[in-house]
């Protein structure tokens, strides 16, 4: 469960890490600063999801806390920025699946 739940995580960190990007950059483009504050947010609950599916291999303990704090980061950004509610959630999905891992015998 553990690999899986580790690819999954890196790539739709990476996935949300671009959306996340790419709403700064437009946001800083029509100068709107709470959409670039909330941008600023999704970046760093994209890279906590990143950091998260990165040691989801071999420390998963510490993979949850990363997406639990992913999950916290996204929060405030979610009245301007409406799919932090999708990162957010599968963030916390992410955690909950590193319950299910196996440990070795």
């Amino acid at each position: 469960m553990k690999i899986a739940v580790g690819i999954i995580a890196i790539a739709l960190g990476l996935v949300a890490l671009l959306q996340s990007c790419a709403l700064t950059g437009v946001s800083s483009v029509i100068e709107d600063q709470a959409t670039q504050e909330a941008g600023a947010l999704g970046v760093l609950t994209a890279f906590l999801m990143f950091l998260g599916g990165a040691f989801a291999f071999g420390l998963p303990r510490v993979a949850q806390i990363f997406f639990i704090l992913g999950f916290l980061a996204s929060i405030p950004a979610r009245d301007n920025f409406p799919d932090m509610w999708i990162w957010g959630i599968i963030s916390a999905i992410l955690a909950g699946l590193l319950l299910f891992h196996k440990k070795p015998t």
